[in-house]
């Protein structure tokens, strides 16, 4: 019998003190960085979008990977590669922390559609906001 399994996770991680510096004529290069970590990783991406500040993953979660060892290698490497490409040269680091949602498979769309709109999301929403309510629909207490 073989191994079946779905992690799906809703990552979201931003910037450092969340600076505006993701440029968006640049950022599908990012996505598609990001992208190929994942895959190296053999975790499925599902949808990827973000605002200047931060990112949104939607991914499935190898087993064999660790969600903090992912989301740290994400880090690491996308901030070497973006200082090396200078395709975002206000960009000076990755905020330390994340947020990582468990979603069941029932979510997915929604989720995905929720991080496809992002642009459209953020017009009515801070990402403190956001993120604030992302904990409390998560039932995690804010520090």
């Amino acid at each position: 019998m073989g191994t079946y399994r779905q992690i799906l996770y809703h990552i979201v991680f931003g910037t450092k003190y969340r600076e505006p510096v993701i440029i968006k004529k640049n950022e599908s290069e990012l996505y598609r960085y990001i992208w190929g970590i994942l895959k190296n990783k053999k975790c499925k991406l599902y949808r990827i979008n973000g605002m200047p500040d931060h990112v949104h993953i939607l991914c499935d979660l190898h087993p064999g990977v660790s969600l903090s060892s992912l989301i740290k290698d994400i880090k690491i490497a996308t901030n070497v590669w973006i200082k090396e490409s200078g395709l975002f040269p206000e960009f000076t680091n990755w905020q330390e922390g994340y947020g990582a949602f468990t979603c069941s498979v029932r979510e997915k769309e929604t989720i995905i559609n929720y991080i496809k709109n992002q642009k459209e999301h953020h017009r009515k929403e801070s990402f403190e906001q956001e993120f604030s309510k992302l904990l409390k629909e998560n039932g995690i207490e804010c520090e």
